[in-house]
């Protein structure tokens, strides 16, 4: 069982200096070191908000090995800022909801990047971001980017496969394509019965061909800020 840290940070703690956001693998590090080693196995999800590009606070979801609820703690600026639990309630169970760290080669400043040039792609525009990692319904990792304009009006969210870097859904971006509008495009461009105006034909293939790019593009992009997250926390 990992050790359980008994002494809160919020209280006695000298201020923190001002500096530069931290990313996500960042915040999971801190987690490490005070928590051991093996809390990072116990991962369920990490949350930030408001990034620009990176937010000023992580929140941690950790299951507790007993599984009995779990517990969220709070980096901030490379500190732990608040610790609550353990036994804090978790709707639904925490059976293989915890991240495998070992498929995980996405930092939050690497989402950032595919996630700001898919949008790029898509023409929108947008002030912060939103993060969501979790793992999908096949058990793998995945980051969930919300963007947002500078009053804070949502733009869009872009799921990205945080082990390939694969750009999977997009919602506000290129009409909601996905990955399955993509793979049945040339199904449904041999379909001599497919039905609905040509206009409108036209401009889902439109839709799916920009999407199509935008994924080509992004596996690009990935394969200049993948990050193994093993190698980071392993590194001295």
């Amino acid at each position: 069982m990992w050790k359980v840290w008994v002494a809160l940070l919020v209280t006695g703690a000298a201020p923190a200096i001002a500096q530069e956001n931290v990313t996500a693998y960042d915040a999971l590090r801190v987690v490490s070191d005070h928590f051991g080693r093996a809390a990072v196995n116990h991962v369920i999800s990490v949350t930030g908000a408001q990034g620009n590009p990176q937010p000023e606070t992580w929140r941690i979801v950790l299951e507790n090995p007993d599984r009995h609820g779990a517990r969220e703690v709070e980096v901030t600026h490379g500190q732990v800022t608040s610790d609550h639990g353990p036994g804090r309630g978790v709707v639904g169970s925490t059976e293989g909801a915890t991240i495998n760290t070992r498929h995980l080669n996405l930092d939050s400043s690497g989402a950032y990047s595919v996630a700001s040039y898919t949008a790029e792609k898509s023409n929108a525009h947008f002030a912060t971001a939103d993060y969501t990692l979790r793992t999908d319904e096949r058990g793998e990792p995945i980051w969930i980017v919300s963007l947002h304009s500078r009053s804070g009006k949502p733009v869009g969210t872009i799921h990205i496969g945080a082990n390939r870097g694969t750009v999977m859904r997009t919602e506000g971006m290129f009409a909601g394509a996905t990955m399955e509008d993509v793979e049945t495009q040339e199904t449904a461009d041999s379909d001599d019965h497919e039905s609905g105006p040509a206009i409108i034909r036209g401009t889902k293939a439109r839709i799916r061909a920009a999407f199509e790019r935008a994924q080509d593009e992004a596996r690009g992009m990935f394969d200049r800020v993948r990050r193994s997250f093993v190698d980071f926390i392993n590194r001295v």
